[in-house]
This record gives C-alpha cells, sequence and structure tokens, in this order.
C-alpha cells in the first residue's frame, strides 16, 4: 500500500498527558519518511502553536501549521455564515478569546443569542447551561466544537463537549444544529489538503471510532484505530463501523503498513 498523507489524532493516540506513547516518535519518523504527516485534534482549549510545542518537547518536532484544531474550524464556519451573530459560549476562556479575536460578538441574554457554540468547559455552571437552553427554545442555532463524550490524560479522563451536548440535547427535544471538529468532512478535508495527498492516500489515525475512524471512512480514507486511548479491543470488535487496520499503539503501525 502506498501511503503519501497521515492524519494523527494526539490525545490517547500520540501520547497520553504529558507522557509520549511507547514507540510513537519512532513511528513518525518513518510516516515523514513516506509523505506529509498532521496533527488533528478535537481539543479546543490550546492554539497549534501550544501543541506543536508540546509535540517537540515531547521528542516529534512538529511546525505550527501541521497543527489543525477544531477552534479554526468553528471560526471559519461562524465567519462564513454568521459573521455578525451574538453567540452564547459553553467553553473555555482560550476559545473565547479566539471568537472575539475573530470579530464574533458575545451575547449578554438568550433572547438576544443567536448561535450557541458548546465545547469542553470544566468550569460549566448552571447558568451557562440554562442560557444556552433559554437560547435555543427562542430560535437559537446550537453547534458543538466536538462530540467526545471524554477526553483521555495521563490522569484518567476528563468529561468533554459531546456530554453536554448530550444534556442540550435532551432538553431541546432534538439533536444539535451540526459539528465543527472531527468527524466532520469539512475537518477531513482541511487535514488533507494539508497532506498533499488524495483520499486512498491518506491514512487517518486515532483511538476513537466515533470520531477518528467515522471521519477518514466518509472521507474516503484510510483508517487505524490504536487501542492505547479511549476505545478498548471488545468495543472495537463490536462496532459497526471497522477500521482498515486495528493495532495496540502507534508504534505497531510500520510494522503492519509493511515497514518490515
Amino acid at each position: 500500500m502506498r501511503l503519501k498523507g497521515f492524519i494523527l489524532d494526539l490525545d490517547g493516540t500520540v501520547y497520553l498527558g504529558d507522557r509520549l506513547i511507547a514507540g510513537a516518535a519512532e513511528a513518525i519518523v518513518w510516516m515523514r519518511s513516506m509523505g506529509h504527516v498532521v496533527f488533528l485534534t478535537n481539543k479546543p482549549i490550546d492554539s497549534p502553536a501550544s501543541y506543536a510545542d508540546k509535540l517537540t518537547r515531547l521528542g516529534v518536532p512538529t511546525a505550527t501549521e501541521d497543527v489543525i484544531t477544531s477552534v479554526a474550524a468553528t471560526i471559519a464556519y461562524l465567519g462564513r455564515v454568521w459573521p455578525a451573530a451574538k453567540f452564547h459560549l459553553i467553553g473555555e476562556p482560550y476559545l473565547e478569546r479566539e471568537l472575539t479575536d475573530a470579530g464574533l460578538t458575545l451575547s449578554s441574554s438568550p433572547s438576544e443569542t443567536d448561535v450557541v457554540i458548546v465545547s469542553l468547559d470544566r468550569d460549566l455552571n448552571y447558568a451557562k447551561l440554562h442560557h444556552a437552553y433559554e437560547a435555543a427554545r427562542s430560535g437559537a442555532k446550537v453547534y458543538a466544537t466536538n462530540p467526545d463524550l471524554v477526553c483521555p490524560t495521563g490522569q484518567g479522563d476528563i468529561i468533554d463537549a459531546g456530554a453536554t451536548v448530550a444534556a442540550i440535547e435532551a432538553l431541546m427535544g432534538r439533536r444539535i444544529d451540526g459539528v465543527f471538529g472531527k468527524p466532520s468532512l469539512g475537518m477531513a478535508e482541511t487535514a488533507r489538503l494539508r497532506t498533499r495527498s488524495v483520499p486512498r492516500e491518506t491514512l487517518v489515525v486515532g483511538d476513537r471510532i466515533e470520531t477518528d475512524i467515522a471521519m477518514g471512512i466518509q472521507a474516503g480514507m484510510r483508517t487505524a484505530l490504536v487501542l492505547s486511548g479511549a476505545t478498548d479491543r471488545q468495543r472495537a470488535i463490536d462496532s459497526d463501523q471497522q477500521p482498515d487496520f486495528t493495532v495496540s499503539s502507534l508504534s505497531e503501525l510500520p510494522r503492519v503498513l509493511g515497514a518490515g
């Protein structure tokens, strides 16, 4: 198989917390010898530069332009479709700064809210959730940066945006209006263009079937599931979305893909 582009998830795939997964650096060196590698994360709490710095510090030298986050996809869509909208954010300070720096306006009440944005928020409280609920009842659109229920770290899972999305959907009695990060096709296309490869020559590698693998399958790319993060082997076997490859960790991929 000739692969020229590699799209790698970060948390649970390349590292856990501040610990690089064993063999990940060597696997990435091999992938870079085959083509271009980009890193794609749904985590919306830090900039691409901060993720690139972390990878470099952990032993995987990375340029900022090789990291794509769900924040960039969120800002691009809102700036194109809702440039004059007022938004309510369930999210953290970094995302709020990025949205306001892009010229978007925070709302002060549910009645003036055009768009609700749901993201990872470790300071989620009743007031934020109630504002979102009332705004949705008044006709506001509701989007999420990402659908992940939890995010794996070196200290265990943290509750992610998907859990808040589930609460809001239960309150609204309907699905939210869209997701900006994985598994959206927009996110897939942005990443693929950075790899400069066509879909059939592109491999998506991640630890989540419902985001990483689903995105790759929808986009016509090859997919590899690693069992070093959010998905265990039994869940992988039971899933109705099957990756092309399932490996214990990133370190196994060069062998599985024919590197010897």
